[in-house]
């Protein structure tokens, strides 16, 4: 799995689990909400669990440096995004990222670090600018989903690191293969 077509991400679904539409769902501001949001929605908790188990399976300055490219991202876009309209493929782009790394650790792919950290900044801006424009534009909401995604990949790092301590790497692959299921699964439904 080495490229993935771009023309197959607009078959994905419009909506991203944790993104339905405002009609639908309202968020709150505070940092409580902001700390809860990504545990509940599958999209992002599933790509920010993955990018500490790649993060793992990389190893060495990929153990800082894939968290910290997705979080500087999505914090710069978040802010981008308020007031702003929808991306077109935005929600595509989140579904997206968790088949994309969750498959890039179950294939225990090491792309240069340029390209994992660019690929790892895309998705953590599609997952910033998706709250962005729903207009969190308090300093709680955006403070408490940073600290939600660093602990989530915390989580995937903690995972990954125990299973190559004992060395059965094949657990962090086995846990990141099923996030990539769990993606196309929700890209499906």
């Amino acid at each position: 799995m080495r490229h993935i077509p771009l023309a197959l991400l607009s078959l994905l679904p419009a909506a991203a689990w944790a993104h339905p539409n405002s009609d639908d769902h309202a968020h709150g501001t505070g940092f409580v909400d902001g700390l809860l949001h990504p545990l509940g929605g599958a999209d992002h908790l599933a790509a920010m669990v993955a990018v500490g188990l790649w993060a793992a399976l990389t190893g060495g300055r990929a153990l800082w440096a894939y968290p910290l490219a997705f979080v500087a991202a999505m914090v710069l876009a978040g802010l981008a995004g308020v007031g702003q309209a929808p991306l077109p493929g935005m929600e595509q782009a989140i579904l997206a990222s968790v088949i994309v790394v969750g498959a890039a650790a179950a294939l225990a792919l090491r792309p240069p670090m340029a390209a994992a950290l660019a690929a790892l900044a895309l998705f953590g801006a599609a997952h910033g600018y998706a709250h962005g424009v729903e207009g969190l534009a308090g300093a709680g909401y955006p403070a408490g989903f940073t600290l939600a995604t660093l602990a989530l990949h915390a989580v995937g790092l903690v995972i990954g690191l125990m299973a190559m301590h004992v060395q059965r790497p094949v657990i962090t692959r086995g846990a990141a293969a099923i996030t990539a299921i769990a993606g196309a699964w929700m890209a499906l439904t």
